[in-house]
């Protein structure tokens, strides 16, 4: 076993998750969450990380509970804890694994925020006028695709009726239909498209990238004037998805339009439908 300071850990860790090809909001999560643990470590005078046992990691969860966290954020701390001491025991700093020891808190997930057909018609007529924000809306609602793969989209991803999805965070690259609404929307959108040599399709008026925080703060705009409550930019997707489930699309050919990586997580929605429609394998527009 070798030994490592705590503080050389965390900086070598994050040039690990870098070397993996890890998103940057991976590595930035991960990264706060080990600073948390070392920084408590060290009030603890925990200098090397082979003195770190199941009672530090267990005082440190403890004292983010008092401090306020929810079940869901410690037991996401856990997940960032356990592969740092992944890397520990790939590289031989530790022999034992005390994170393995540590329990993730109980907590039921949120149902998925399912739009109305009243609340995304709004959504889509408020941003009628912008055609930039009517093709990333029409986008994210018709195709059901993320938004870092939205904002990652290039010029040559377009394939007469097809968006190739690229390979992106450890999701597969992937082939998504466009339907009329979506064609329609993109079409106009390109006609506008500032004339740049960037090849993201989404581009700001000085033709760089539109960024995904961007297109988030965007949306998020749009949902304010809507008045629609409690909705984010992910329950496009989700209500992408409801839809599909409720016309009766098959589960099997909707998770690969998704890209999800295990058929249980389209089956999730069975519960949120209601009253579906005999199973087919067709797309509807929203």
């Amino acid at each position: 076993m070798k030994t490592i300071r705590i503080r050389d850990a965390h900086v070598q860790f994050k040039n690990f998750l870098k070397e993996k090809q890890h998103s940057n909001s991976t590595i930035v999560a991960y990264g706060k969450d080990i600073e948390q643990l070392v920084s408590f470590l060290e009030e603890l005078s925990k200098n090397h990380i082979h003195e770190v046992t199941k009672q530090d990691l267990e005082a440190f969860l403890a004292k983010l509970s008092k401090e306020g966290y929810t079940p869901k954020s410690i037991s996401r701390k856990i997940n960032s804890t356990r592969t740092f001491y992944r890397f520990l025991k790939i590289n031989e700093y530790i022999t034992d694994d005390p994170s393995l020891l540590v329990s993730h808190p109980r907590y039921e997930l949120a149902p998925p925020r399912i739009l109305t057909p009243t609340e995304y018609r709004a959504l889509r007529d408020a941003a009628r006028n912008d055609q930039r924000m009517f093709a990333v809306i029409e986008l994210l609602l018709q195709t059901g695709i993320r938004i870092g793969e939205l904002a990652s989209l290039k010029l040559s991803d377009i394939n007469g009726d097809n968006l190739k999805i690229q390979a992106f965070e450890k999701h597969e690259e992937r082939v998504v239909p466009l339907n009329k609404a979506a064609k329609e929307a993109l079409d106009k959108y390109l006609k506008v498209r500032p004339e740049v040599k960037e090849e993201r399709i989404f581009v700001t008026k000085s033709g760089k990238p539109f960024l995904i925080r961007n297109i988030r703060t965007a949306i998020e705009r749009y949902f304010r004037l809507c008045d629609i409550k409690g909705a984010k930019v992910n329950d496009l997707r989700h209500t992408f998805v409801a839809h599909h489930i409720r016309h009766g699309v098959s589960l099997v050919l909707l998770s690969k339009i998704l890209g999800h990586k295990r058929l249980s997580t389209t089956e999730r929605y069975l519960e949120f439908v209601k009253d579906r429609a005999k199973e087919n394998a067709h797309l509807v527009e929203l």
